[in-house]
């Protein structure tokens, strides 16, 4: 990944305002990119969006993937060299909520947005973010490969696994046939990211960071979970890489990918809890009570899953740099700032820089 190759790209992010979508949208900001966004209002109050100013950096457009005209227009509008689809209805229990809003924004909000690139011919390159649930979990002790069977045993999970197939679909029927495979659709899978400006509900790092602020202990349902932890930055690494080479050789790189962390840094719930405690005390703030309180009777959510990334790792040269020890310092430092009312721009930018400084 190239950070000379974005600059000048017009690129289209769905979910910008979202926490991977924030990351994104600076990231390619600092590399000179032209992002315009097309999402619904920042998800939380507070967000990552607002609090480090991120409005300034992107052209937004405020609507919704399950309108599919106004989708298209947006794109149309735009003519994006490139599309990151980011936005979706992210949570396992907000679906068991909400399905019909969870299946017609995340399998139906990715048709809108591939129908749109259909008939946006500037576009060049389309990444669709999906996520290692998308996966038929059977709970087995190895990774997940880019060719096992798409499944899901919630709402959630099975619409991720519906996005997949979409993607594939549309890819095999409409961009195969490409007499000049000059358009490039991938498909992107991440574990568990962790970073600084995440708030959504039911989350583990933000439940911590709610619990300090309220000084009340924060609750742990499923604390033998086992689950592949990564820094936000890392998965967005592989996208980048992912979007730059299906712009410049077409249908080569367009298939499924894994993005995940090292073997080693899978860690239970409560492992991470512990360790996330101490590296808020090495940033002066202080640990949170954890009480372990789990819910027999609570929606299923799955017990093991981890991702195999040879294939990223063989074909794209592709690697996670950061050891999950780091991505918890860089966590706790940024909540610490948010805590302190440090500026959040300037601190997301500089980690920004430590990642990329990485080898």
């Amino acid at each position: 990944m190239m950070a000379n190759f974005w600059r000048d790209k017009r690129v289209f992010v769905t979910g910008h305002t979202g926490f991977k979508g924030s990351w994104l949208t600076l990231w390619l900001h600092l590399m000179g990119a032209k992002v315009s966004g097309y999402s619904l209002p920042a998800p939380t109050n507070p967000s990552l969006f607002h609090l480090a100013r991120l409005q300034n950096c992107v052209q937004t457009t405020t609507g919704d993937v399950r309108d599919p005209k106004h989708v298209a227009e947006t794109m149309a509008a735009v003519q994006p060299d490139i599309v990151f689809h980011l936005a979706a209805q992210p949570l396992v229990r907000d679906s068991y909520v909400t399905p019909l809003d969870t299946y017609a924004t995340n399998v139906m909000g990715t048709a809108h947005v591939l129908e749109a690139v259909r008939n946006t011919p500037s576009v060049r390159s389309v990444v669709v973010v999906t996520s290692d649930k998308c996966y038929e979990n059977r709970e087995w002790l190895w990774g997940y490969r880019e060719d096992d069977p798409m499944g899901g045993h919630d709402p959630y999970s099975s619409s991720k696994g519906a996005a997949e197939l979409v993607t594939s679909a549309y890819r095999r029927s409409f961009f195969a046939k490409d007499p000049d495979n000059t358009v490039g659709i991938a498909s992107v899978r991440a574990g568990n990211v962790i970073g600084g400006g995440d708030f959504a509900a039911d989350r583990l790092i933000p439940d911590f960071i709610r619990a300090l602020e309220k000084e009340e202990p924060v609750s742990i349902r499923n604390p033998h979970a086992v689950r592949p932890w990564q820094f936000v930055l890392e998965p967005l690494s592989g996208y980048l890489q992912i979007g730059q080479l299906l712009f410049e050789q077409g249908g080569k790189y367009a298939e499924g990918w894994n993005f995940g962390p090292a073997d080693t840094d899978l860690q239970t719930v409560s492992q991470l809890c512990a360790t996330f405690n101490h590296s808020l005390q090495k940033n002066d703030v202080a640990p949170v009570e954890v009480r372990l309180e789990p819910q027999p009777n609570a929606p299923h959510e799955a017990a093991f899953l981890r991702l195999d990334i040879s294939k990223a790792r063989q074909r794209l040269d592709w690697i996670p740099k950061m050891e999950l020890y780091t991505a918890l310092e860089l966590t706790a430092q940024w909540y610490a700032g948010y805590l302190n009312n440090e500026d959040l721009r300037t601190l997301s930018e500089n980690q920004i820089a430590f990642y990329q400084s990485l080898t």
